[in-house]
């Protein structure tokens, strides 16, 4: 790869607030060398440097997907499909909806539920250069209890003996995340129900103490308070979902703990709500006027400090990997700011990953991780829904609805 500089109307660094009109970012390899003002960019770099003019539009950080399935296929039934399916294509399947993300400028992701390591193969292959597709973290299979929530994607564990056992599996296999089932989920109806703990807080405590002594983070997936408090009390990294379904269920409304989201913040714990197009198939079934209550809980936990990350749950029904941006939007209309939403998708989503100094801003020393979109995002999420181009570790990637506008 050579050096370029990618010149646009808008610089967006990543952060909230801080943006540059008429600015530029030079790429040398793999690695952001130089960004700021476009004709100081210019005069920096080596004479002859070949400049891609894009005036009419905004050039951000790659998108960061932090909540993934790419084993799933986003169906009306996943599950079942990837149970019915055929072992010997899943990885082309799973190579092929990581590159649908890159398409929409997502360029990070962290898969979340992963069967017999094919993700991680994943992985590696992008890493070696003999795909290309975005950065992937993998968690391999999620730890849950005999029977429990995702059973079928091999991480059962029973008492802290079989905890150990799946973490140390996981770890050995090249897990870059650990995955706790800390409550039950709507994908597996015949397990605990998505308010009901799965394991206790001393198995939870159990969990983290292990894959932290192996270098590894922990994301907790987690729905009900109870859940949450044994999350917090275990010291997990990431939480989730976290949407506070009551004991009876999601006709009953969330939970309203401001107590419990103000801990969350003073603890400093991210949270990914996992919003997707599945929020649109909710709306549908139940009404604008139900959905405020589930939309208000992300931005009560915005307004009272907690550090909100976006990730979509891309593989459930609903969450497809076309659509990143459908997720940003709808936390715009929860009432998030929308430089705070695209914050949420960079520099946020990567300090949470712990990849905060190699990608999700615009800054010299980092991997060239970028996104093209045409206007501003800041004005209309929107924009983000059709990206012109994509850079993903200095490698442009012109995504097939940009190649067919170009095609006229």
């Amino acid at each position: 790869m050579t050096s370029r500089i990618y010149a646009a109307g808008l610089l967006l660094y990543g952060p909230a607030g801080r943006a540059l009109v008429g600015g530029a970012v030079l790429v040398d390899g793999t690695t952001i060398a130089d960004v700021g003002p476009r004709a100081e960019v210019v005069a920096r770099a080596a004479p002859g440097t070949p400049v891609a003019d894009f005036p009419g539009a905004a050039l951000l950080p790659g998108l960061i997907d932090t909540h993934v399935h790419l084993s799933f296929d986003a169906g009306p039934d996943p599950v079942a499909a990837l149970l019915a399916g055929d072992d010997r294509t899943l990885p082309f399947s799973v190579a092929g909806r990581a590159r649908l993300l890159l398409d929409h400028g997502v360029t990070t992701v962290r898969d979340l539920g992963d069967r017999d390591g094919v993700v991680a193969a994943l992985r590696d292959a992008i890493d070696q250069g003999l795909l290309i597709g975005p950065r992937v973290l993998s968690a391999g299979s999620p730890v849950t209890i005999p029977g429990g929530h995702c059973w079928f994607l091999g991480g059962e564990a029973k008492g802290t003996d079989g905890i150990r056992a799946v973490i140390r599996r996981n770890v050995a296999a090249g897990a870059d995340w650990i995955k706790v089932m800390a409550t039950g989920g709507t994908l597996t109806p015949d397990g605990p129900a998505p308010a009901e703990p799965q394991f206790t807080t001393a198995e939870l405590t159990f969990a983290v103490q292990e894959a932290h002594s192996a270098g590894k983070r922990v994301a907790a997936h987690v729905h009900g308070a109870a859940g949450v408090e044994a999350a917090l009390d275990a010291g997990v990294d990431t939480l989730e979902h976290c949407s506070f379904i009551a004991a009876g269920g999601t006709g009953a409304g969330p939970e309203e703990r401001p107590d419990l989201v103000d801990r969350i913040a003073a603890t400093g714990t991210y949270v990914c709500p996992t919003y997707s197009g599945s929020l649109d198939l909710a709306a549908r079934s139940i009404g604008p006027e139900r959905m405020r209550p589930w939309l208000d809980v992300a931005l009560h936990q915005h307004e009272r400090g907690v550090r909100l990350v976006a990730g979509t749950d891309a593989g459930i029904r609903g969450a497809g990997f076309d659509d990143y941006a459908t997720g940003l939007e709808w936390f715009g209309r929860a009432g998030l700011p929308a430089d705070v939403v695209l914050e949420m998708a960079t520099s946020r989503a990567a300090e949470a990953l712990g990849l905060g100094d190699r990608t999700g801003r615009l800054a010299a020393g980092l991997d060239a991780d970028l996104v093209l979109v045409d206007g501003d995002p800041r004005a209309d999420l929107s924009v983000l829904r059709s990206p012109a181009l994509v850079v993903t570790r200095g490698r442009p990637h012109l995504p097939p609805a940009a190649a067919e506008r170009g095609l006229g």
